[in-house]
């Protein structure tokens, strides 16, 4: 019994780590919720202007933001979002960042 247990937790611990490993962390939260999270955290924003269609976009998603490495230093310094600019909440920031091409990126201080 005290294998199992012990064969279970390395086990869980590994599927943890690998988890937090997996790459950059977008948050599902709006933008007025994302500065507010920054405050708390005492972070900065990262915010990703994409849209649908953007190849770019989908290279970053993919290829980038996946990455280890960049979870890692993203995620211990930034609340990160992400918003379709062609959708929702994107809509208005596209006009209020005045955002023009995709992807877009920005650091925003709360």
């Amino acid at each position: 019994m005290k294998k199992i247990l012990i064969l279970g937790t390395a086990l869980l611990c590994g599927f943890l780590c690998r988890v937090a490993a997996q790459g950059v962390e977008f948050r599902d939260l709006t933008f007025g919720q994302a500065l507010e999270q920054a405050r708390t955290e005492n972070k900065l924003v990262f915010m990703d202007c994409y849209t649908s269609w953007c190849g770019p976009c989908k290279n970053m998603l993919k290829n980038v933001f996946t990455l280890p490495e960049a979870g890692e230093f993203m995620n211990a310094h930034f609340v990160c979002v992400k918003y379709d600019m062609e959708k929702g909440e994107g809509i208005g920031l596209k006009k209020q960042f005045a955002v023009r091409a995709f992807p877009t990126f920005f650091i925003i201080r709360p």
